[in-house]
């Protein structure tokens, strides 16, 4: 059985970029904007802890989970070709 790509895509976009934007959002709540830069921030360039921050790793976010889903769907779909067995 072969997977929707798009629906993985868009799938797997929305939950990583909302996951970083609520996440920092959960450390901006609890231990204050600070600014700092993160092991995240080493990747999404222009992210930190900071309300803009937040918006900028939603879209990093968006786009690294987009790829992420749609390198995913497309390797799964390859190897049940390749592994499925003959009916």
């Amino acid at each position: 059985m072969k997977i929707n790509i798009k629906a993985l895509t868009f799938a797997v976009a929305f939950f990583w970029g909302v996951g970083v934007f609520l996440i920092t959002w959960w450390v901006i709540l609890f231990d204050g904007a600070t600014g700092e830069p993160t092991w995240l921030a080493s990747m999404y360039r222009g992210y930190n802890i900071s309300p803009s921050g937040s918006i900028i790793g939603l879209l990093w976010g968006l786009a690294d989970g987009a790829l992420s889903g749609l390198i995913l769907g497309w390797l799964y779909n390859m190897f049940v070709d390749r592994f499925s067995t003959p009916k």
